[in-house]
């Protein structure tokens, strides 16, 4: 183990571990995520972007910065009139993509059209009405709070229809989930969007199923 962190309105803390060439973060006994394994953090920009289609200047959120590559993957995929916001409410987070791992997906918080913001994504989605054209949510492990019981108001009822108002006229909001989650899955579909719910695999061809919900707003 190489650090730790606290975790706002968790009693347990982050950890990071460094073995073998690779960086992981473990919240308890669950792995949140690691430089290994990536594929699917991709593709949650890839779908998204995919379904929003050509725009010439997208403004973009990602709710929780990680090790950075679905922010990595959606500088790749945008035009350079882009900007995007990355919300991540653990310091040393931003701290570790600075100083320890930050290389693993190429320096993206460097990118110039890369805006960091430290705090609560639901904050600043609840303050940003008709903002964004796509916002990308890959906060804990999916719809259940795990690190951040908090992190459900996200994904409820309120939640969505939070995020509904943060997206311009066909938005697109993009979720990642570690599995499915069927509460979840009846939730988004009974909100003003068209759903689309993909299964990829966690390293691309091989690995455990993750679940990427895309919602484009009606």
């Amino acid at each position: 183990m190489i650090a730790t962190a606290k975790i706002p309105g968790h009693k347990g803390e982050l950890r990071c571990y460094h073995h073998d060439g690779a960086y992981e973060v473990w919240v308890d006994h669950t792995e949140l995520m690691s430089t290994r394994v990536f594929g699917s953090e991709e593709a949650l920009a890839e779908l998204a972007l995919e379904r929003l289609g050509h725009r010439k200047a997208p403004r973009i959120l990602i709710g929780g910065l990680g090790m950075g590559f679905t922010l990595a993957r959606t500088l790749a995929l945008v035009s350079e009139k882009a900007e995007v916001d990355v919300a991540e409410i653990v310091p040393e987070i931003v701290k570790w993509n600075e100083e320890l791992f930050g290389h693993c997906a190429g320096h993206p918080l460097k990118d110039p059209r890369s805006n960091l913001i430290v705090r609560d994504v639901r904050n600043l989605i609840e303050e940003s009405p008709d903002t964004y054209d796509v916002i990308l949510l890959d906060v804990d492990n999916g719809p259940e709070g795990l690190s951040r019981p908090g992190n459900d108001s996200l994904y409820n009822k309120t939640g969505l229809k939070m995020i509904r108002k943060a997206l311009r006229q066909d938005g697109v909001l993009g979720v990642w989930s570690s599995d499915d989650h069927a509460k979840f899955n009846a939730r988004i579909r009974a909100e003003r969007f068209s759903v689309e719910l993909r299964h990829v695999k966690a390293r691309r061809t091989k690995g455990a199923r993750r679940a990427i919900w895309t919602a484009k707003r009606l």
